[in-house]
């Protein structure tokens, strides 16, 4: 009996150690080199973003930090690796619109659950997009903007850099909460849709805030409204649409997940970290330089802000007929 007896305390002790041996482990993270997958080529600011943070981390935790671009199937097949790799540390999702909230809304029958299957760490940062027209239009402003348009119905085009893509969904976006009236063009690629507006096929379009300054310095294009819901530091004198449709917010932003099941522990450690890397002040002056507004939230924030999201870029899906199959 009392063998027994004993036999049952050493039970219950080497349960009562396991928890703290996990947690130890835990704590231990990384242990061995860490996947960050970017389900787009390389070169874009989301990817510079992705690159940054993981050197810093990399330099700072004594492990390899590595941006591993899974391209194709419109982002859907970096999001699905993740989504099959193991939840232990050893691989992250870098996301952003496009993948973890216009895709979801975007392709039916895919074959993972966003919310389902992967855990927001941390939202690191929003990227302005802008409203741009051809100068020779005769308006200052959104207001302008929107008054010509039905003055003139059939008579502006804007160009996109493909059906869905942010800058589609976004000008979806302003049209539904302006009334403006102008005709979608999608061209595949970024600059395309710049090129449409200088040689006169489209008078505007919304895009990415780093490919347009040179631009608008010699005056071939015309800032309207920045979409993010603060004014860039990049052009603090170009308003936002939010000025003149308030709550209009329609930024990019680059966030990490982690597969479902991955430990708590791992992803608050991670949390924390990025968050330490965001908030050097040799990161952020860069992160500045490429227009992005630094945010670093705790994972908690990130699920509220992705659920916000996904409601948002869905909602701009319906209003513009581009859901695929």
């Amino acid at each position: 009996m009392m063998g027994t007896t004993l036999g049952r305390r050493g039970i219950l002790a080497t349960a009562a150690v396991l928890p703290v041996a996990r947690a130890h482990a835990q704590a231990a993270w990384p242990a061995g080199p860490v996947r960050f997958i970017f389900p787009y080529t390389p070169g874009s600011a989301v990817d510079v973003v992705a690159r940054l943070i993981a050197q810093d981390l990399a330099d700072r935790l004594g492990q390899p930090f590595i941006v591993d671009n899974r391209t194709g199937g419109n982002g859907n097949i970096g999001t699905e690796a993740v989504v099959r790799s193991r939840a232990d540390g050893s691989t992250f999702l870098v996301g952003s619109p496009g993948n973890m909230a216009i895709g979801p809304a975007m392709t039916r029958n895919l074959p993972y659950d966003v919310v389902r299957d992967l855990v927001p760490v941390v939202h690191m940062v929003t990227f302005p997009q802008v409203l741009v027209i051809s100068p020779a239009l005769p308006v200052r402003n959104l207001a302008e903007l929107v008054a010509y348009s039905k003055a003139n119905p059939g008579r502006l085009n804007y160009a996109s850099s493909g059906v869905g893509a942010t800058n589609h969904l976004a000008m979806e976006m302003l049209r539904a909460a302006t009334g403006l009236n102008a005709t979608h063009v999608p061209y595949r690629g970024g600059l395309v849709t710049v090129q449409a507006i200088l040689s006169n096929d489209v008078q505007l379009c919304i895009e990415g805030i780093l490919t347009l300054p040179s631009f608008l310095a010699e005056g071939k294009l015309r800032a309207i409204a920045v979409t993010g819901a603060e004014r860039s530091a990049l052009m603090p004198d170009v308003p936002t649409v939010a000025e003149t449709v308030p709550g209009f917010d329609a930024g990019a932003w680059v966030m990490l997940f982690a597969p479902a099941g991955t430990p708590a522990p791992i992803i608050e450690k991670l949390a924390a970290e990025a968050r330490i890397s965001l908030a050097k002040p040799a990161i952020r002056a860069r992160l500045t330089e490429l227009g992005a507004t630094v945010t670093g939230t705790t994972p908690e924030e990130a699920a509220t802000i992705h659920q916000r999201e996904l409601v948002k870029w869905r909602r701009a899906v319906e209003a513009s007929g581009a859901a695929a199959g």
